[in-house]
């Protein structure tokens, strides 16, 4: 066995999700079948659990049994007793595994409930990686940013989702456990803009804090960590990699062979005529400022140069501002920054030799 492989432990809160699936996505009957292929790609499970009241499910308890699943009843009782003793018993579980089983490095906790917030909490003080899985309609916007990863069961290959539309009057259902006041995620539309920005960002921020090349891996976790919940499959890619090589045909990445087989090195190109444009735009609206009337100040600058071009944006080149792409072209010779008191603000120039 790889010593680099993740061992996973999977803890299914199953009445969250199976009742999640039902009332959020057309009557849909969950299979954990998408849920264990997501998961062999990131390692090898070890531990299935999954735990309820399996007299409400029995179809479904023949399902999981087929996928080696243990079942763990939790029986029948009244409310919100029954729903906090299954709570109660997969985190007392779960913790139980992550101090005797040294050896499992990831903890799957499916469920969309954010009363298992602490328990992601804790394992993650103890070192292990948590992945959750729930349906987004159903899930609490608390729960994904505590994980490590979050996954939305009905974005997962192989859920098949009805065609149907929703109409309006099928609005999601809460359980009576939910709190009233608990935000819920909200569903928007991949914008491939902010995808090409939020990726170059990320890796000018690698690139700034590190010493050594970014790998594409390390490039992936880092995207993870801002958002939990993202994936590439969202915005039409099938792999991460398949994002990267459409970002290297648009000239915002380079990749070139890494350690790894499959693990290429991501790096802004070498010679980037589009970012030379930006500063060369930049410099051209500085210059024709100064020569109206004076030396702009940095406030509004942007403003000037999206006139010419409409679609600038520094954010493109990996910058996270618009001081900082103004420093770049100071470093670069282009321009003088100098901070005026009087305008509480910095002036603008274009470098001259003698200065």
């Amino acid at each position: 066995m790889a010593a680099e492989e993740e061992r996973i432990a999977l803890f299914l809160d199953y009445e969250n999700l199976a009742i999640g699936a039902r009332d959020n996505l057309g009557g849909l009957a969950f299979d954990l079948k998408p849920i264990a292929d997501a998961l062999a790609e990131r390692g090898r499970v070890v531990v299935r659990r999954a735990y309820g009241d399996w007299s409400a499910f029995d179809e479904d308890r023949r399902m999981l049994t087929r996928n080696h699943v243990e079942l763990i009843e939790i029986p029948q009782r009244m409310g919100v007793v029954r729903k906090n003793a299954a709570d109660i018993k997969m985190a007392v579980d779960a913790l139980e595994l992550a101090f005797e089983r040294e050896y499992l490095t990831t903890f799957v906790i499916g469920t969309g409930d954010s009363d298992f917030t602490p328990l992601v909490h804790k394992l993650r003080e103890l070192n292990r990686r948590v992945i959750g899985v729930g349906i987004k309609d159903s899930t609490s916007a608390l729960l994904p940013p505590a994980c490590d990863e979050f996954l939305f069961y009905e974005r997962l290959e192989g859920v098949d989702l009805p065609d149907r539309p929703r109409s309006s009057e099928q609005r999601p259902r809460r359980r009576s456990s939910d709190r009233a006041e608990e935000p819920k995620v909200e569903t928007e539309a991949g914008d491939l803009e902010d995808l090409e920005r939020s990726v170059t960002q990320t890796l000018s921020g690698l690139q700034r804090s590190g010493s050594g090349a970014v790998l594409a891996s390390s490039l992936k976790r880092a995207l993870l960590r801002k958002d939990p919940t993202f994936s590439e499959a969202d915005y039409g890619f099938r792999a991460f990699g398949e994002l990267l090589r459409h970002l290297e045909q648009r000239r915002f990445v380079e990749l070139t062979e890494g350690s790894a087989k499959g693990d290429p090195v991501v790096d802004f190109p070498s010679e980037d005529s589009e970012e030379d444009e930006a500063f060369s735009l930049l410099l051209s609206v500085v210059a024709g400022l100064e020569t109206a009337g004076g030396p702009p100040v940095l406030s509004g600058l942007k403003n000037q140069l999206r006139k010419q071009q409409p679609k600038f944006s520094e954010k493109r080149f990996g910058f996270g501002g618009f001081l900082q792409f103004c420093k770049a072209a100071q470093a670069r010779g282009l321009i003088e920054l100098e901070w005026d008191d009087s305008a509480d603000d910095y002036v603008v120039r274009v470098a001259l030799p003698d200065r």
